[in-house]
């Protein structure tokens, strides 16, 4: 499913990174931690597209994502990548639906709004999809979150910190579902995280140290 090789970036001659090589099939969970500043970030966005490798490859479902031109890999995480970030970066004016519905019909040009329907019914937000994200809890927001990373059916699930604002219960519940979902969808699920709530949770591992 998911599988890197030889992958390394660098944003300057002092901060350069190399990291190990990892698998993640349909439906698993891999967690990523290490210390700040050991590129935990760094390489999820590596793993969406968002970054440019700037040696080795990056394979997704038999696609080697770093051969894609910019159009192409736009397209192709539009269908295949859902990304969970720390920042939600709603549309502020936009209903949680209707952030929801968005990406399906940026990625595709349709609105999947029974899809939407089903997925917030799924996270228990199905009575708060009328309302503004600002209206929302924390813990709220991060389910659209993974609402709206869904609606694609993607192949690879990438979340960044997802738990890290989050108490004991929501962090539990976030993490429940995240694996849940992964495994309903058949998306390979990637964590990057130093929650050790998580730590304690997932036990295939990557640590970069």
């Amino acid at each position: 499913m998911l599988e890197t090789k030889n992958l390394s970036f660098f944003y300057n001659k002092d901060t350069q990174f190399s990291f190990p090589e990892l698998k993640c099939n349909s439906s698993e969970t891999l967690l990523i931690t290490g210390n700040s500043g050991k590129g935990k970030t760094t390489l999820l966005h590596l793993l969406a597209g968002l970054l440019r490798p700037k040696k080795g490859d990056i394979i997704l479902e038999n696609t080697n994502i770093g051969l894609l031109s910019e159009k192409e890999l736009d397209l192709f995480r539009g269908k295949n990548i859902g990304l969970i970030l720390q920042q939600s970066h709603f549309i502020a004016s936009l209903s949680v639906i209707e952030n929801v519905v968005l990406a399906s019909w940026l990625a595709n040009g349709k609105k999947a709004t029974q899809k939407a329907e089903k997925l917030l019914e799924e996270l228990d937000l199905v009575n708060q999809k009328h309302k503004l994200p600002s209206q929302l809890s924390i813990g709220q927001q991060q389910r659209v979150s993974i609402a709206r990373a869904l609606i694609n059916q993607p192949k690879l699930l990438l979340a960044d910190e997802p738990t890290s604002s989050l108490d004991d219960e929501n962090a539990m519940v976030v993490a429940n579902l995240l694996e849940k979902l992964a495994k309903e969808y058949h998306a390979a699920l990637v964590i990057v995280t130093h929650d050790k709530r998580l730590k304690d949770k997932f036990s295939n591992q990557l640590n970069l140290n």
